[in-house]
């Protein structure tokens, strides 16, 4: 233990004669080690995005939109084509298996006005199931109940960013807002959701029953009868999802009398599989980035391996008199392996601060989400020693196998 003590002793001393050209040695392993915890950092953020978009649009999801109508020659997009409707979504409910709950909504715009402030967002008319199929709690307040739904009542819960611009210090629970001109009590307020996987704030909008929509606030030919906007089907596990949208698709062309070979009439959205992709994108972003990091740690171990090669050469007689008072081809290895581990240990604990400050940094000015994982700054610093490792053995070795008598005479 002694010998090895007083290698690391002599390693030091060596590094501190030359303390400039240790620090140049050491900046590639520096470098890497930062560049590798802020990108695995990067791409863990980058995975927690989107397992909070996932929980804000809901776990298990196919959603089906209206089909397209051709005018002029011209296609025309989704939604354009009124074609599925109220019954469409009792019938996916009832007959396909796996399928926990359905929930169908419409869509629209409208003024929304209380007192003297008023606040342009988006008006969805939605079934009781709408708040469980998209897994939307309630902040404050309560749910529509059955009765208000078949009434028509006008009854609205509110999203956050609306109770922000239209009741900014006080609590809008029991509070009577216009919606186009048409009175509603507030029953309600939901929890936030933040943005959408398009940038989109979830939490401007506001939710009438959909009977309540359609006669007296959105109306219009596309609303006409039991039509609606859009119908989210909720999947009981994520191993159903495929197999639930190819049954729906089955029921939904037999309910709508399509012949074989006869385009859908309707749009089948598949979120969990976009998400999906959108993950295994991250994830592969994520593995690319810290492989070009690893880059500058491999240039550093060359850097490394460089400068041990040229203090071999300097130090040449010294070597030669350390053998010529006893020390051991083992010592002279041991010394300067020892010398290329601490550069590189050395050069991994100043990575891993440069790191860590480096990912806390672009969290705030970029407002990016980072989570800088222990295991990240565990393997980076034990990748840095092997580095220290594998690129010193070589000067080491040679150091260590120098003739002591050619060693003494050399000028």
């Amino acid at each position: 233990m002694l010998t090895y003590l007083d290698s690391l002793r002599d390693a030091l001393r060596a590094l501190r004669v030359n303390v400039m050209r240790s620090v140049l040695t050491t900046l590639g392993i520096i470098i890497g080690v930062a560049a590798v915890i802020i990108m695995v950092s990067v791409g863990a953020g980058a995975e927690a995005r989107v397992a909070e978009l996932i929980h804000s649009l809901g776990s298990n999801l196919i959603i089906i939109l209206p089909g397209t109508t051709t005018a002029g020659g011209i296609r025309l997009g989704s939604g354009t084509l009124p074609t599925i409707t109220e019954d469409d979504a009792s019938a996916i409910q009832r007959d396909v298996p796996g399928v926990q709950v359905t929930a169908s909504s419409v869509r629209g715009v409208g003024q929304v006005v209380y007192g003297n402030l008023n606040w342009s967002t988006v008006v969805f008319g939605i079934t009781p199931e709408y708040l469980q199929a998209r897994e939307w709690e309630l902040a404050e307040g309560r749910d529509f109940t059955a009765d208000e739904v078949k009434g028509a009542a006008k009854v609205v819960l509110l999203g956050t960013t609306v109770v922000k611009n239209l009741f900014p210090d006080q609590s809008p629970i029991g509070q009577v807002i216009r919606i186009k001109r048409v009175p509603f009590e507030v029953i309600g307020v939901l929890k936030a959701k933040g943005q959408s996987m398009v940038g989109q704030d979830q939490d401007d909008t506001i939710f009438i029953p959909l009977s309540t929509a359609r006669q007296r606030v959105l109306g219009g030919r596309a609303l006409s009868g039991r039509l609606v906007g859009s119908i989210i089907v909720k999947v009981r596990e994520a191993g159903l999802v495929s197999g639930v949208e190819s049954q729906v698709r089955e029921l939904l062309r037999q309910r709508h009398r399509l012949r074989p070979g006869q385009e859908d009439d309707f749009f089948i959205r598949n979120l969990s599989q976009v998400l999906e992709t959108r993950a295994e994108s991250s994830r592969a972003m994520s593995l690319l980035l810290a492989a070009v990091a690893s880059v500058s740690l491999i240039v550093g171990g060359i850097g490394i391996m460089n400068i041990m090669l040229v203090s071999v050469t300097e130090r040449t007689r010294e070597i030669g008199l350390r053998m010529a008072v006893g020390a051991r081809r083992k010592d002279i290895l041991a010394q300067f392996l020892i010398e290329a581990i601490t550069l590189s240990m050395i050069g991994g604990l100043i990575g891993i601060g440069l790191g860590v400050g480096g990912s806390l940094t672009v969290h705030v000015v970029a407002e990016w989400p980072m989570i800088i994982e222990a295991a990240s700054i565990v393997l980076a610093f034990a990748f840095s020693a092997a580095v220290g490792i594998f690129f010193g053995f070589y000067p080491a070795r040679k150091a260590s196998r120098l003739d002591p008598i050619e060693a003494l005479r050399y000028e």
